[in-house]
């Protein structure tokens, strides 16, 4: 009986323990996942035309600026366009920055459910991975 158990004790060392588990890895290019994204497309395109409008308050400003000659009347003008400029930068950042969040958050559930279907222990990012795994990108559909 003692022999029998150092036996397997024995063998599970010298293996590794895989003899009696073995682990499916599969890899993920997790930049080529957000690129082909729907959302992350739809994210910038939205992004662009919102800075294009923060651009045009700083044209406003300059417009305003160059036309008065009053300089306590340029400093109010620059005053306001900084602070308008401001305010719809800072929601527009954090308006984008939850949304990513969001994008993220499904990326990761899509390849937690395809992990889940189809067996996979592990899935790691492809860039960190040196060798081995099964490449599972392009079953990955994000919306």
């Amino acid at each position: 009986m003692k022999k029998s158990l150092f036996i397997i004790m024995l063998s599970f060392f010298l293996t590794g323990g895989y003899a009696m588990a073995e682990n499916s890895i599969a890899v993920v290019d997790l930049q080529k996942v957000v690129s082909n994204s729907a959302q992350v497309k739809q994210l910038k395109a939205e992004h662009s035309k919102k800075m294009e409008e923060l651009n045009k308050i700083i044209v406003n400003a300059r417009g305003e600026v160059a036309n008065e000659t009053d300089t306590n009347k340029i400093i109010k003008i620059e005053e306001k366009y900084t602070n308008e400029f401001n305010t719809k930068k800072s929601l527009l950042e954090k308006d984008y920055n939850s949304r990513l969040a969001a994008i993220e958050k499904n990326i990761k559930d899509e390849i937690s459910k395809k992990a889940k279907k189809d067996n996979y222990d592990y899935v790691f990012a492809k860039s960190v991975l040196l060798y081995g795994g099964k490449d599972i990108t392009d079953e990955i559909h994000v919306k």
